[in-house]
């Protein structure tokens, strides 16, 4: 744990208010040890994020920490260790954690150390295994898929059984057809 300072600096106060700001607007975040990646590599992923709608955000640990206490998110302290970069996600992490986890095929050197959703603090594997999940749009999908089932079941019922009665009368009427053309 680190030792609090009793004078804190004005540009220090501005940076954790900043942080403050920044992770008010999400509520889930995935921890990342980002040392080694190029400044390349960076921007690449950002740019992906950015089109996620989510952030990569590159922390001092000390004042990211003091910026969740005053939130009163859960404690996630331990992930705030050595060089850490923060992915704010503010709609659907899953798809988030999907993306970084997709990001360290390519670069390896990425490392996931661990993530905030709502008030549930995983670990590296729980993240990992929270990527695998379907995504909130993927469970929409499923969900619209399953209510429209009956209806769609009883549209085709509702729709086969004029078609049963045409072909019904045309039986009925190819058979009259038969009869009455033999002279019978």
């Amino acid at each position: 744990m680190a030792i609090v300072a009793k004078k804190v600096q004005d540009a220090k106060v501005s940076s954790i208010n900043e942080l403050k700001e920044i992770f008010g607007t999400a509520e889930d975040f995935i921890f990342t040890d980002y040392r080694g990646l190029t400044v390349e590599q960076i921007s690449v992923l950002r740019r992906r994020l950015d089109a996620k709608g989510a952030r990569f955000k590159v922390v001092k640990n000390n004042f990211a920490r003091i910026a969740f206490e005053q939130l009163s998110a859960p404690d996630v302290s331990a992930y705030l260790t050595g060089p850490t970069a923060v992915a704010i996600a503010p709609q659907d992490a899953n798809e988030v954690a999907k993306l970084l986890f997709d990001f360290i095929k390519e670069a390896p050197v990425l490392g996931v150390k661990g993530g905030l959703v709502g008030d549930a603090v995983y670990d590296a594997a729980q993240t990992e295994a929270f990527s695998r999940l379907p995504g909130r749009l993927e469970l929409i999908s499923m969900l619209m898929s399953v209510m429209n089932g009956p209806a769609r079941n009883l549209a085709a019922a509702l729709n086969d059984i004029p078609a049963r009665l045409v072909r019904t009368i045309k039986a009925v009427g190819d058979k009259k057809a038969e009869g009455g053309g033999t002279g019978e």
